[in-house]
């Protein structure tokens, strides 16, 4: 369906996959698609969709308080904290001892990629309870075992994991506005489009093209997952995942041009 063995073996990457689902057709592609990946920053997306799932069910609000902090349970024992200068947004650093909303800590960790928000939040929701949601909806190939930076549980072999296919799945859902309900599933889909981190998908696509998305990035790993709302056509999701890509301006490249050569296919 599309020729993307030369971008990926251009980039250098070591592994890449591409899961495509076009909701105007209902075609498929699915590229590498069940290989596992570390998920990076992608798992916030399953963080965001639990804090609505309680939302929802009245066991929380976004406009509940929470108390900032850098410390954090280890899913190995003991504590651990979240580096300040490995995370993408430090302003939420200056508010340790005080609080905030968990809205506001949503916002932060989807737009800003903010992994000491994300580590709150894990903390309110609880990874059993992310999980769960996952599997009630039925996507596959989406394990989250611990919080971000938490390497201790790493060494040890606790470690979270994702396909191109599970954040396909993920996605589409929420671009069907079948997660929690339709009113969550636009208003995810609201802070998924604010994405400051746009060298990725959005970077093939034409300027006018709405993207609702989230990256990940990590040592030699870089992910982009879109929710893409072409105009006069229902959307389509592109989920692509690299690992081995020595320079992040390369891996940006790869999967920015995989954006666009689907994009152009399908029009």
């Amino acid at each position: 369906m599309f020729d993307l063995e030369p971008i990926i073996a251009n980039s250098g990457a070591e592994l890449a996959a591409v899961a495509f689902h076009d909701l105007e057709t209902g075609s498929e592609y699915l590229f590498n698609a069940d290989e596992a990946f570390h998920p990076a920053s992608t798992m916030k997306i399953h963080v965001m969709m639990e804090v609505f799932n309680q939302v929802e069910k009245f066991l929380i609000d976004l406009d509940d308080e929470l108390q900032v902090v850098n410390s954090f349970k280890s899913a190995a024992g003991g504590d651990f904290a979240v580096p300040i200068d490995e995370d993408s947004d430090q302003t939420l650093y200056d508010k340790i001892g005080l609080t905030e909303k968990i809205g506001e800590l949503v916002r932060l960790m989807i737009v800003r990629s903010s992994n000491l928000a994300t580590n709150i939040l894990i903390d309110k929701v609880s990874i059993a309870c992310i999980n769960a949601l996952s599997r009630e909806l039925g996507i596959q190939g989406v394990s989250i075992l611990r919080g971000l930076y938490d390497t201790r549980a790493s060494k040890m072999g606790i470690k979270s994991s994702i396909t191109a296919h599970g954040l396909m799945q993920t996605l589409q859902l929420l671009a069907e506005e079948k997660v929690v309900s339709k009113t969550a599933s636009r208003e995810m889909i609201n802070i998924l489009l604010a994405q400051e981190f746009n060298e990725g998908i959005p970077a093939g696509l034409p300027r006018v093209i709405k993207t609702a998305h989230k990256t990940g990035w990590d040592e030699k790993i870089y992910h982009d997952g879109a929710i893409v709302f072409p105009e006069q056509r229902k959307p389509y999701v592109l989920v692509v995942l690299t690992r081995g890509i020595e320079k992040l301006e390369n891996a940006h490249e790869c999967v920015a041009s995989i954006s666009k050569l689907i994009y152009e296919k399908i029009q």
